[in-house]
């Protein structure tokens, strides 16, 4: 598995933990890191990058996100679709090493692995819009 994929897995898990616990869960970052993926540090620094970015900038990116789905609340998504958007978004705004398609074809997979067939689709949808908007 690429390095950005399995620190994109890891960041996935780290961001539900706090959207499902809140800023205690930041406490156990390490430790989850190190019995996570033993040896694999750069998949821990990207993963660190992609939580305290996205964190960092959490209200511009659900600003984004609310935007772009209609008919869709923020808090009625499902915890893990959330968080998937949310560090794509992060990385299609901030990150501009990364090309936006990469980023939304990640989280697409991400979606469907971790999710629903569905989330995909939903995730594609959003993603996409706010690439389109913003000229990505």
């Amino acid at each position: 598995m690429r390095k950005r994929t399995r620190g994109r897995e890891l960041a996935l898990q780290l961001l539900y933990m706090v959207d499902a616990r809140g800023d205690e869960a930041l406490l156990g970052v390490d430790d989850f890191l190190k019995d996570e993926a033993p040896d694999e540090a750069e998949a821990h620094e990207f993963a660190r990058q992609l939580l305290s970015g996205t964190l960092d900038h959490q209200e511009e990116i659900d600003k984004a996100i609310s935007g772009a789905a209609q008919n869709w609340h923020l808090r009625r998504m499902a915890l893990v679709d959330r968080n998937i958007l949310r560090m794509a978004v992060y990385e299609m705004l901030f990150l501009k090493d990364i090309p936006a398609k990469v980023s939304i074809n990640e989280a697409i997979e991400m979606g469907k692995r971790f999710s629903t067939q569905q989330s995909g689709a939903f995730i594609n949808g959003i993603l996409d819009r706010i690439r389109r908007e913003r000229d990505l």
